[in-house]
């Protein structure tokens, strides 16, 4: 009887960590001249995993999506690029071509500061990742970036 509870125990705990995040987040920003900047939100997606591009197509998976919260010292300049090996592949299960990537994306979003006084870019993410087998549900991670 022990023997079949310690089996199942390291099964569920396998289980658990089989289901852990495989997508690490990295938040910055980057001085590009006087009061504009990059914010930088850089994924890194372990194999065999892909997360998809904010322009995913409805009827497919969850498209990446980033929220910016409202800030009055701070302008948004233009839209989120994303820089990385993007893919674009047919799903047969979803029925549409859908745009991925593979092993790291980087979301960059230029900014403008209104004043030369510390201030800080926050909202949040929101992904999807799957693999060629499974897709994990999507999850929203929130970011707070200082900028200097």
């Amino acid at each position: 009887m022990k023997k079949v509870i310690i089996i199942s125990f390291l099964f569920c705990v396998n289980h658990l960590f089989a289901q852990a995040d495989p997508v690490s987040w990295n938040f910055s920003a980057k001085k590009i001249k006087a009061n504009s900047y990059e914010i930088h939100l850089s994924a890194t997606v372990q194999p065999p995993w892909h997360i998809y591009s904010q322009h995913t197509p409805a009827g497919g998976p969850v498209a990446s999506v980033i929220s910016f919260a409202k800030n009055p010292v701070v302008s948004l300049d233009g839209g989120v690029l994303e820089k990385g090996n993007e893919i674009m592949k047919h799903e047969e299960v979803f029925k549409v071509d859908v745009r991925f990537f593979n092993g790291t994306v980087d979301f960059v979003q230029k900014v403008n500061v209104k004043a030369k006084i510390k201030t800080n870019v926050s909202g949040s993410i929101k992904y999807m990742v799957c693999n060629d087998k499974e897709c994990l549900a999507p999850k929203t991670v929130p970011f707070n970036i200082e900028i200097k």
